[in-house]
């Protein structure tokens, strides 16, 4: 019996091909799964004529992702962590802090097709792809900045002339308390 294959099977053909199988092969398998057509001049025609509406369709989608990819090519990411002397990190950039890091710039993606090959687990920048479909991929530049320094560059820039006071913890304030008390019970006996 003559088939077309709407799929890929394994040892048997491509999507598309017509193919010469045996009867029970059609019967049992192919046909009952809506893994073939019976490959009728109808259903030839048919099938042609939804492969070009797919392929037109796939063009279009192809070039909005292209414009998308662009899009997110041009977001450059900076993630700041904690990190030791060594520039290591405690912890971890996965790809689930590269989709909101993206969202928050106002890209959308989705999450598995953002393809790191593992966690980043240093300071530095990394160029990360992420596969929109199968020939477009995009580039995003994810820079790993360490959380201290952006705190010791907020503070010179808030400048000296604030009181300690507004930036002390409250662990030291309620120590500087108590020693306050401790001396006025010295002076006061």
């Amino acid at each position: 019996m003559k088939v077309i294959l709407k799929e890929h099977i394994e040892g048997v053909g491509h999507l598309g091909d017509v193919l010469e199988v045996s009867d029970g092969f059609a019967r049992n398998f192919l046909l009952p799964r809506k893994k073939a057509l019976e490959a009728s001049s109808r259903n030839v025609k048919e099938f042609e004529h939804a492969t070009r509406v797919m392929a037109e369709k796939a063009k279009k989608e192809k070039v909005e992702l292209e414009a998308h990819a662009k899009k997110i090519s041009a977001v450059s990411l900076t993630i700041t962590m904690k990190a030791g002397k060594d520039g290591k990190l405690f912890g971890s950039v996965t790809s689930k802090d590269i989709e909101e890091g993206l969202a928050g710039k106002g890209v959308t993606v989705d999450r598995k097709k953002i393809h790191l090959a593992q966690p980043i687990k240093a300071l530095g920048t990394v160029a990360v792809p992420i596969k929109l479909h199968r020939d477009v991929t995009a580039t995003v530049s994810v820079e790993v900045v360490k959380k201290q320094e952006e705190e010791t560059a907020a503070h010179e820039a808030v400048g000296t002339d604030e009181s300690d006071e507004t930036h002390e913890k409250p662990e030291k304030k309620a120590r500087a308390e108590k020693k306050e008390k401790k001396e006025r019970k010295a002076k006061g006996e």
